[in-house]
This record gives C-alpha cells, structure tokens and sequence, in this order.
C-alpha cells in the first residue's frame, strides 16, 4: 500500500489562509441541522438500544429498501436481499476488489480515475490498464482495443471500473449511446462491470441517466448518500448478482462486522420524513452556482494554452495546461501562494497527467473560488515566465486549437 498524494495534501489545504480547489467535500450547508438535531435526539430516545447496538453486516433491512427506491429514480429495478450496505462507497469498492482480484489480475478503468479505486487495485496487487476518455466519457472504440489487446496474450480483465456520471476526476458523464456499446463490448469479452455512481442525482439539467445496471442485470453498482445527504455518516451501498452479494457479505463480516447501526437508521428516517429529493435539489442548485463560478473565472484568468470541460453535474472541472508545465512539480508553489488542487498524477496508474490538475468547486463558495483560480493563474504565469526565459515556450497539445472552455478529451496524449 502506498500514500495517495490527493489525500496527503488535504492537511495543507485545509489551512484557513488557502483556497482549496483540491478536496471533493460536498457542501453541508443547505442540510435541515436542526431538524437532524431533534432526528438524532428522537433516535436515541426511543430506539437507542437497537441503534447503539450490534447490528447485520448485510446492512438493516428498512434502509435496503429504500435504497432501491433510490436507485429506481435511474431505472434500477432491485431486490433489497441484494443489496448490502457499506462503511462508505469506498468500501464497497474495497470489497468488490477483494473478492474479484488476485494479485497480478488486470482491471480496466477510465484514465484518468477516481484516486480511492486506484489505492484499492494497488492494495490487492491488481495491475491497471486505463482506457482514455473524450468529452463523451469512456471511448469505446479504445475499449475494444484494449480488451482485444489483453485477449489476444489470454488476459481476461476482472472487471472494468467506470465513474459514467459526472466522472471523477475528470468531470465527464458517458452518454446512452456509449452506455449500451460499453456493457455490449464487455459482454462479448466476459468482463464485469463495476459502475460507481456517487455523483448521478447532481446533474444541473435536472434529467438522470440510465444507470448501467438499468441495462444489465449483472453489473455491480456502487451508491452512497455521501454526496446526497451527508459525507459524514459514511452510509454507501453495493447491489450485486446473488453470487457476489454472498461474498460481499462475508468480506463485509470479516472487515467490520457490520456497519453502524446508528448512522443507518439516521439516513433511513432522513429518507423517511423529509424531502430528501428537495434537499438534493438545493444541493445541484448550490454546485451549479459554485461551477459557474469556476467557469467565469477560469475564462477570465488563466493564461492562453489551458484548456478545460464543462461538467453538466458533480463537483469538478479536470484542466490541462501548456505543454512543459509540470502541475506535481508547480503544486509546492501554488499552496506558497495560497491555493492548492490536485495534480493529475494522482489520478493515474501509469505516471501520466502531469499536464493535468482537478479543480474542485463544491466547497468553497464562489468568491473563494474565483479568488482561489485568480492566485492558481498567477502561478501558472509564473510557470511560463520561467519557461520563456529559458528559451521554452509552450506548444499547443497535438498542434490543434482547442476552445478555450469547451469539453476535450481528459486524458492527456503527452506525459
């Protein structure tokens, strides 16, 4: 096991004097606190010896239920026995990983990916093989290439990982066309798919996609309220084929016995007798302004050669900067200036996206946000200053044009 770089920068990102672009948190401050309050207290009052005390590792039944009326909300027809509640998405990914992967097996995941998926593929010796992305999500045309690559030396990937939905980091979300082809490919070369969908209720039109699962009854699909309600709880889920399920149960039994039984009946009273569906709905409402933000002064600010997308939902924008700009080697000095993000390099397998950083913008509000890309461009200038007075000046990425806020493929071709 090795040290995400992501997360060992949160210590120095959360120092008040700097503006965090950095960390995905999402932003508390729309939730009902005092009707959570009276929640709690109720809780305990009247169910205390059942919420303080041990509880099953498959997660309480009234909670599984409702987490496929969730799910239902994205097409998923679902029987709460399959459903096993989870410390956290996060452990559900561990899990799926643990059961799935010996080490040396290959997993297939977009590239870039979400940081937590690639700590836990390297924990169980998986080996990752990224498949690039465009402004579409996951290309599949790169997917069949990768998969008849791997069959053509007897390699049969465990599971393809994929953040279809406002894709972490790079901001994206798969559309329904590339949806069907993705499970089709897959099909045919007998790869699970692991769909990830933390983001998926947080789109700013307001519409929800299909889930994979909705397509195919053998994906497994990974939820948490941790971006629709609150983070803290760690409340995720996983819903799996009966097979699965049985051992994600027993994985489930041997890491943490069972997970909080508190926390759960919290968020199944939250899902009970409030309107959760208005609340998540304040939530989009409060990240669109802050993506907004971040759009305006990314346009207004950044030096020419940066290109960026536009994210329809979810917390980040992923942008790429002038070729010979090191953003893992520049971070040192943009938290010096009072800003931090995360480099690309975090969100790799393979040491690419060193021309790439996330940006976040759900935390901060939007005068942070704008003050925080004001001081990360003044960074970059610096950067370039530099460059030029070497003699370097920056080319542009494959010796195209690219629109300077328009979506482009998150995976960089130069490392």
């Amino acid at each position: 096991m090795t040290a995400s770089e992501i997360r060992a920068l949160f210590a120095v990102a959360s120092r008040p004097e700097v503006v965090s672009l950095a960390g995905g948190m999402p932003n508390l401050a729309a939730l009902p606190m005092d009707a959570l309050a009276v929640e709690v207290a109720d809780l305990v009052g009247r169910e205390g010896q059942v919420a303080l005390q041990y509880g099953s590792a498959q997660g309480i039944p009234a909670l599984r239920e409702q987490i496929c009326e969730v799910m239902a909300l994205e097409g998923i027809r679902a029987d709460p026995d399959d459903v096993v509640v989870t410390v956290g998405s996060q452990m559900a990914l561990d899990m799926v990983t643990r059961i799935l992967c010996d080490p040396g097996d290959v997993v297939l995941a977009e590239g870039p990916s979400y940081v937590g998926a690639l700590g836990s593929f390297a924990a169980y010796q998986a080996r990752v093989v990224h498949v690039a992305m465009d402004e579409h999500g996951l290309v599949p045309s790169l997917l069949h290439d990768a998969l008849r690559t791997l069959a053509a030396q007897g390699i049969t990937p465990k599971f393809l990982y994929t953040v279809p939905n406002f894709h972490n980091p790079a901001g994206v979300t798969l559309t329904v066309e590339r949806r069907a082809e993705v499970l089709e490919l897959c099909a045919r070369y007998g790869v699970r798919v692991v769909e990830d969908n933390p983001y998926g209720l947080l789109g700013f039109s307001g519409a929800v996609n299909p889930a994979l699962r909705s397509m195919d009854r053998d994906v497994i699909y990974l939820g948490s309220f941790s971006k629709t309600f609150a983070s803290g709880l760690r409340v995720g889920w996983a819903l799996a084929p009966p097979a699965v399920r049985d051992r994600l149960v027993l994985a489930a039994e041997s890491a943490v016995l069972c997970p909080p039984n508190f926390n759960q009946m919290l968020v199944s009273r939250y899902l009970a007798g409030h309107d959760w569906r208005s609340q998540v709905k304040s939530f989009t409402e409060a990240y669109r302004e802050r993506r907004d933000a971040m759009l305006e002064a990314l346009e207004t600010h950044l030096p020419d050669g940066c290109t960026w997308n536009v994210p329809e939902g979810g917390f980040y924008v992923w942008l790429t900067v002038p070729e010979g700009v090191d953003t893992k080697a520049m971070l040192p000095r943009a938290v010096t200036a009072r800003v931090a993000y995360a480099s690309g390099t975090g969100f790799y397998a393979d040491g690419l996206g060193s021309r790439q950083l996330r940006l976040s913008y759900c935390y901060p509000t939007p005068e942070r946000i704008t003050e925080g890309v004001r001081r990360l461009a003044g960074v970059l200038e610096a950067e370039l200053d530099v460059m030029r007075t070497f003699g370097t000046s920056p080319r542009p990425s494959l010796g195209r044009a690219e629109p300077r806020n328009g979506p482009q493929s998150p995976s960089p071709h130069t490392p």
